[in-house]
């Protein structure tokens, strides 16, 4: 293959959708590009196509004999092994090119088994794993990393890895979700584990006294800067990793739903589900909302 300036004589058929929708709303949700066939696309070219689209997320299906489908997942800026809402937006792109209502992708995480629930609504399980790590940062500095009080931080925050790797932030209420405001240098301070380079943070909060509802947010850089993302579904499906690790997870089925994107204007809901065999699942609405191709 040439370099990424030579032509590759390639027609890319795309589509972009909305994940995580809330109330059938289109333009609620997290907004994922979807490459239906990207055979003849090396890394390169994939990671320029996605700093091209400039979503959080672009992914890039190839054909597969083992399983439904390969997918590649990028960022504008690098590549990851696993993610929630492009998971979930691709399943539904290869269930409308013909696969079926229960599928498995390939990713570098491993395999990622989804299924439709029902119409436009998608299910993720985690591949099965789950690490969990103590941040090196304190209780004090975790707070003063989101300027809150540290009294509103949970010292059981953690590291959490059901598919990548991300730091997990309990914090008092809703209000301190609300007020949170990451500093970008302690964030890419202490937002960075072993096995993440790319600084997260996912600050959440109890929003009713049953606990089955939580509101969330999650901070990441981009060039120096602080980005909120929308909605994030690996970091959904940690919260369960969260919930199974500090012993908050009874051993019996469990049912969470998650309020993320409101602070930026973009409501989003996703579906958390702990099985009574610990299993940790992830669901949520998606969307169609335009069609395209690229000439490469």
């Amino acid at each position: 293959m040439g370099s990424i300036g030579n032509r590759l004589d390639l027609k890319l058929a795309f589509r972009i959708v909305n994940v995580f929708t809330r109330h059938g709303a289109a333009l609620s949700g997290n907004p994922l590009c979807v490459f239906e066939d990207a055979r003849g696309l090396d890394a390169a070219h994939m990671q320029a196509l996605a700093q091209q689209m400039n979503l959080s997320e672009t992914t890039f299906i190839f054909p597969s004999s083992r399983v439904d489908a390969v997918v590649r997942i990028y960022t504008p800026a690098f590549e990851m092994p696993f993610a929630g809402h492009p998971t979930l937006g691709t399943a539904h792109v290869v269930h409308a090119l013909g696969a079926m209502s229960t599928m498995t992708l390939e990713m570098h995480a491993g395999d990622i088994v989804v299924r439709s629930t029902a119409p436009g609504q998608w299910q993720l399980r985690t591949a099965g794993g789950l690490l969990a790590t103590v941040p090196a940062a304190s209780t004090a500095e975790l707070a003063a990393m989101l300027q809150l009080p540290t009294t509103a931080v949970d010292a059981r925050a953690s590291w959490i890895n059901t598919g990548s790797d991300q730091l997990i932030i309990p914090v008092a209420s809703p209000a301190d979700v609300a007020a949170a405001a990451a500093v970008p240098e302690l964030l890419a301070r202490h937002g960075r584990s072993a096995k993440r380079t790319e600084p997260i943070a996912y600050v959440w909060a109890w929003a009713d006294a049953a606990q089955t509802q939580v509101v969330a947010r999650t901070f990441f850089m981009a060039h120096g800067a602080v980005i909120e993302d929308p909605a994030t579904g690996s970091a959904c499906a940690n919260l369960g990793g969260w919930l199974r690790h500090t012993g908050e997870w009874s051993g019996a089925a469990r049912h969470v739903e998650v309020s993320q994107g409101d602070s930026i204007g973009r409501q989003s809901t996703l579906h958390l589900d702990i099985d009574s065999e610990g299993a940790i699942f992830v669901s949520g609405d998606v969307i169609e909302l335009g069609r395209g191709e690229l000439a490469l």
